[in-house]
């Protein structure tokens, strides 16, 4: 009887385990019906600015998906919950999702405190996360379940810091900072910026539950600092506290987080008061098709075209890298948020080219600007 070398054995059982594995990783997860996503958004409350024209983009992206043809051939149902921009509420919405719902992904949380509270569920349930909004420096790194398609505030921050300081030749800057992980995050990479540069800063914060600013505002115009930053968490914020600077007659250079130029509304009415406002944003390309193509779709079903429109472009398309990721690996959490880190580079949507890294993190930033004759446009030097 012939007996083969044990070599001949070891590369027959490599071949054997080398195949298989090919076979699972070729041979995505099926779904049984429906393809059930999770959707955390701010529906109710200041936040809620955001959160109802971007159900509408999700729910736009995934109506233009299924006429398609679906994903694999199942259609992708949206199962859309209030996170309220609140770290507890968004943590119940996670729960429903992931225990009830059974969903395998979830877009969102948009708030950072959503996603901060959220992210140690989904990851111990193996639940992909894909925020579109969510933009603490916190969550740099902070599970391989979480990736935003949305830059990280330390780009806002330092983009800003370097030309407060190095072009306007400002040495003090103070904030107006609301208690959020969004509004602080921006206040901790201009901080961080700034001070190596040789500025300082001063910061007054609040919660958010305060509407009257005048007495911190007078305590920061006493101070005398060469510009005044606003890093709030929505435009209703944003709004009471210029009211009150013109209440004060106080008309201090200004530099604000992207929440300001991101509300055309706002801008324009409050023209005056924002003349010469510093600020940085994720920007669009009104040229490219996708783009246009969401802004129309936009327009024929709601009559107007969507706000916050840096926002706006990546809550649209994290539907159809979802779509992407689920027809590459199947519908399961662990292999969709391995896909997310590890795929998505160069990915054509609305926000142009899309680039996701290691860390989690969208490969790119922001664009400074400047507000003139109430309108947002690029800054120059």
């Amino acid at each position: 009887m012939n007996t083969l070398p044990k070599w001949v054995w070891v590369v027959v059982v490599l071949v054997v385990l080398v195949g298989g594995w090919m076979l699972l990783k070729e041979k995505p997860a099926p779904v049984d019906g429906p393809m059930k996503v999770g959707v955390i958004l701010p529906l109710t409350g200041d936040a809620a600015s955001y959160g109802e024209p971007f159900r509408n983009l999700v729910e736009i992206a995934v109506e233009e998906i299924n006429a398609n043809g679906g994903v694999n051939g199942n259609p992708m149902e949206l199962i859309i919950e209030d996170g309220k921009c609140d770290g507890a509420a968004a943590a119940n919405a996670a729960q429903k999702l992931i225990n009830v719902d059974k969903v395998e992904i979830i877009i969102g949380g948009f708030c950072s405190s959503e996603s901060l509270s959220v992210v140690p569920i989904a990851e111990s349930a193996k639940v992909a996360m894909i925020s579109p909004g969510s933009s603490s420096p916190k969550l740099t790194g902070i599970s391989n379940y979480f990736v935003r398609n949305y830059p990280s505030d330390s780009a806002q921050g330092s983009v800003l810091a370097n030309i407060a300081f190095t072009d306007k030749g400002w040495k003090n800057v103070a904030f107006i900072q609301e208690q959020t992980d969004y509004s602080l995050g921006v206040y901790t990479a201009f901080s961080e910026t700034f001070s190596e540069l040789g500025g300082a800063t001063t910061n007054e914060s609040f919660p958010s539950e305060n509407t009257d600013f005048r007495s911190i505002l007078t305590k920061l115009k006493d101070q005398n600092p060469d510009a005044l930053f606003i890093s709030v968490q929505t435009p209703a914020v944003a709004e009471r506290i210029l009211t009150q600077l013109n209440q004060l007659g106080w008309k201090p250079n200004l530099m604000a987080a992207d929440i300001i130029p991101g509300d055309p509304k706002l801008v324009s009415g409050n023209a005056a008061a924002l003349e010469g406002t510093l600020t940085a944003e994720f920007g669009v390309d009104k040229t490219n098709a996708k783009f246009v193509g969401m802004i129309n779709a936009y327009k024929a079903k709601y009559g107007e075209e969507p706000p916050y429109q840096g926002y706006a472009q990546v809550v649209y398309d994290a539907p159809y890298i979802v779509r992407d990721a689920v027809a590459a690996v199947g519908y399961d959490g662990p292999m969709v948020a391995r896909w997310l880190r590890t795929e998505v580079r160069d990915w054509q949507g609305a926000a142009g080219s899309v680039s996701i890294g290691d860390d989690g993190d969208l490969v790119s930033g922001h664009r400074p600007e400047v507000i003139m004759g109430g309108q947002v446009m690029p800054y120059t030097r």
